[in-house]
């Protein structure tokens, strides 16, 4: 993929991954950030038992910095591969697959364009969105796609 532009405000992995949680709700951009700063949400049953806690924190010391990644984006300060892998399955409800070979570490997914460029954008420094030619799912419209570091 070509180069994404990324938005400001960035967040750990982790925060983003909480975040990404709390957005599956449907709560509108407003609401969200009210309960985070007031810690007003549920009890994660997730496989990640998040503890929207540090979220909280987070947002109280930097307003503005969550205030921006709820309502414009934000990017990831470090990815590791387990994170984007994590990532796919918490933001975008799908299990890609791990790849953990030595030196051919990679996640595949099956991505919309859209799914593509948002995951790009989140993405930190030093990892790439890679289309596999001729994947296109003839059901979706979703094509398989490889994230992978950039240098090896």
């Amino acid at each position: 993929m070509t180069a994404t532009q990324k938005p400001e405000a960035s967040l750990s992995q982790w925060d983003a991954l909480m975040l990404e949680s709390l957005k599956a709700h449907g709560w509108s951009n407003d609401e969200l950030i009210n309960r985070v700063n007031t810690g007003d949400f549920p009890a994660d049953e997730s496989k990640f038992r998040f503890d929207y806690s540090a979220l909280t924190a987070y947002a109280k010391e930097n307003a503005d910095s969550f205030k921006q990644a709820v309502q414009q984006g934000y990017h990831i300060k470090y990815n590791t591969i387990r994170g984007i892998h994590s990532w796919i399955f918490v933001a975008l409800k799908q299990d890609a697959e791990l790849l953990l070979d030595p030196g051919h570490e990679a996640v595949i997914a099956s991505l919309s364009d859209a799914e593509a460029r948002q995951l790009a954008a989140v993405l930190s420094f030093g990892w790439q969105v890679i289309p596999q030619d001729g994947t296109r799912n003839a059901d979706s419209e979703a094509s398989s796609y490889r994230i992978e570091p950039i240098q090896r």
